[in-house]
């Protein structure tokens, strides 16, 4: 591949410059609010510009999100690349590329099951593979895939399948002896000036495609624009049109004919590693509302990260108030400007406020510096030590990640580097509060991800108990638990 220089960040405009008017974009954001949406950032384009942009304090411009599997359409793309290097071909059999991991008997769906096939959902499984590819104790999912039975005639039978992603990861690799993250590199990253993206990996080094992969709005922004322009980037065709047609169209039909089908944005038809959506729109999107919708007729794409339960009450904001007020003609320039101020402090305002109910208590005199062995619990936590002084409180944990730190702001946040999620560190916000004499409130913010966890301690003579409470989580029973601590 040939030299390319890094681009600047995206060009940016007024509003009315490019047709959309600031009062909606405000409404718009009064409204992810009044919902309480739990929104972290926001990017709006039209016609190629940034016409705003905001991110909810503490979270930052700079800082990289984790975009769950929104990372599936940017696997897609190294598909399409691998296709127009000539590497492989969505036709080709799943099978001929693992002939040491298929079963002893492939089933005929097994051998029909190709690369398209992965791409559009449509593998012909009747439920996700990933758990079983996660559980394998020898760490090979590809051959786990592979075993699984083939109820379905491959294309025939949606089925959201974060699995058949992975595989594409596999392939890739398989074919072009790197990893899918370097093989975007040059290819995709640099191009669109996405800087130092990170795609976690399975046990044998093989990125997860499906979902993993951490990079800023900005990012996000970028490539939804690439789509938009066609696979053009400064006068460069990066991604061939026909890939983009492919990939952006309805491949396979994923509507089950349940009530309300119609307004929802899961059933418009399935692209390659893309949703159809209403409007005649599409998107890549991630777990807890992480976006990239584009929208072709508007000239115009969304970028959004999310800490938030209901996604279609996020996309429901787009097409209700975005989307109308779009029809405008760009005024050369001008621009309502009492509007346009009236939405820039809006945006400079955006934040996540600590709630500071009580600022001290008699308690944390008897709480101070004291362990607590805490009963058995999910998360594996063994022990619980808060340190006050005047200004701020230290939070340890003992668990299944060692010892952990976190500096708790007093009413303010504070920031730490903590294991508290996963085996890698995270970048942590956190504030302490009293919301009574003797409950101590903890709230951490992991603001490179889409979690929040708070802690809810009640104070008792040589005990402590714990309520645990995650804003989101894939597991009703990962979101909240409860447990007991004895004084050591």
């Amino acid at each position: 591949m040939e030299n390319v220089q890094i681009t600047r960040p995206l060009p940016r405009s007024l509003p009315e410059a490019q047709g959309i008017s600031s009062t909606a974009i405000s409404a718009f954001l009064r409204h992810m609010e009044e919902q309480q949406l739990g929104l972290h950032s926001f990017m709006l384009l039209r016609h190629g510009a940034v016409v705003a942009e905001g991110w909810w304090s503490p979270y930052r411009p700079e800082l990289p999100h984790s975009i769950f599997s929104l990372s599936k359409s940017f696997t897609s793309t190294a598909i399409g690349l691998a296709v127009a290097d000539g590497l492989l071909s969505v036709e080709d059999k799943v099978v001929s590329f693992f002939p040491e991991d298929v079963p002893a008997v492939i089933s005929p769906h097994l051998a029909m099951m190709n690369i398209s096939h992965l791409l559009m959902m449509g593998t012909g499984h009747t439920e996700d593979t990933a758990s079983y590819m996660l559980d394998s104790e020898d760490g090979n999912w590809a051959r786990a895939f592979l075993q699984l039975p083939v109820g379905k005639i491959p294309g025939t039978h949606f089925l959201y399948n974060t699995g058949a992603t992975y595989m594409l990861s596999a392939i890739l690799q398989k074919v072009s002896g790197l990893t899918l993250l370097q093989y975007l590199e040059s290819r995709l990253f640099e191009p669109l000036g996405i800087r130092n993206p990170t795609w976690d990996s399975c046990p044998r080094g093989i990125n997860i495609g499906g979902y993993g992969l951490s990079i800023t709005t900005e990012d996000i922004a970028a490539f939804g624009q690439l789509y938009l322009q066609q696979g053009v980037w400064n006068n460069r065709q990066l991604l061939p049109r026909k890939w983009i047609a492919a990939a952006t169209s309805r491949q396979i039909d994923n509507n089950d004919g349940s009530p309300g089908a119609s307004s929802s944005d899961w059933t418009q038809g399935y692209g390659y590693q893309f949703w159809r959506c209403r409007s005649n729109a599409y998107r890549g999107d991630g777990a807890f509302g992480q976006f990239c919708i584009v929208m072709p007729e508007q000239d115009a794409v969304v970028a959004i990260t999310s800490g938030s339960s209901d996604m279609q009450g996020i996309m429901n904001g787009v097409w209700n108030i975005l989307l109308p007020a779009m029809s405008l003609k760009p005024q050369g320039g001008m621009s309502d400007s009492a509007a346009n101020a009236e939405l820039v402090l809006l945006l400079e305002h955006l934040s996540i406020q600590p709630v500071l109910k009580q600022q001290t208590s008699a308690l944390e005199a008897v709480l101070n510096g004291k362990a607590y062995r805490l009963e058995d619990n999910s998360h594996k936590l063994d022990t619980l030590r808060v340190s006050f002084d005047a200004e701020k409180a230290v939070l340890t944990l003992q668990g299944k990640f060692g010892e952990q730190t976190v500096t708790l702001g007093r009413g303010e946040w504070s920031e730490s580097w903590a294991k508290i999620l996963d085996h890698k560190k995270n970048l942590i916000m956190s504030y302490f509060t009293w919301t009574a004499e003797n409950k101590l409130k903890i709230t951490m913010l992991c603001v490179e991800t889409p979690f929040c966890l708070t802690l809810e301690v009640e104070v008792h003579d040589t005990s402590i108990a714990v309520k645990q409470q995650f804003n989101v989580s894939m597991s009703a029973e990962d979101q909240e638990a409860l447990f007991v601590g004895h004084l050591v």
